[in-house]
């Protein structure tokens, strides 16, 4: 077991530079190049958990130094949080940092109260669709669109 023995002590260290940076830097560019919003949400809040856990790692190396499973723990985590499979970077945004953060949320006072509500509950991407919309074809049309919306879920 030799080979296999020493692969395996070392797998943090094999593996953990391109799962942990390397593949994460290609997908970000990749991510910075497409229209989509949803792979920068992955990769921003991967790099943002990554910092954390390193600045975790550089305020507790004392005590880590001391625990032998803790770089397979942290690949784990990062696999987890990297591999398209898995999107955990994004779970994690999903279900308990979007709740906490409210950015982008103020929406301009030029718009009537009632649109002003619609807009406010829309993510910021359908929000700036929303408002090019009005731009482009003016309050009314945004109006007509928003009491259409209503009629519809009144008669489901």
């Amino acid at each position: 077991m030799g080979v296999l023995g020493a692969i395996a002590r070392h797998l943090d260290a094999i593996i953990g530079p391109g799962a942990m940076l390397l593949y994460p830097l290609y997908a970000s560019m990749r991510a910075i190049e497409s229209p989509s919003t949803l792979d920068d949400q992955q990769w921003l809040t991967y790099w943002v958990l990554y910092s954390f856990i390193t600045l975790f790692e550089l305020s507790f190396w004392k005590i880590l130094q001391w625990l032998p499973f803790w770089p397979f723990m942290k690949l784990v985590f990062c696999l987890w949080l990297v591999l398209p499979i898995f999107n955990g970077a994004a779970y994690i945004y999903e279900n308990f940092v979007r709740k906490y953060v409210k950015v982008g949320s103020h929406v301009n006072s030029n718009y009537p109260e009632n649109q002003r509500r619609v807009l406010q509950m829309m993510s910021l991407d359908a929000r700036k669709s929303v408002e090019r919309y009005i731009e482009r074809y003016g309050p009314n049309a945004f109006e007509r669109v928003v009491q259409a919306a209503e009629k519809e879920a009144k008669k489901r």
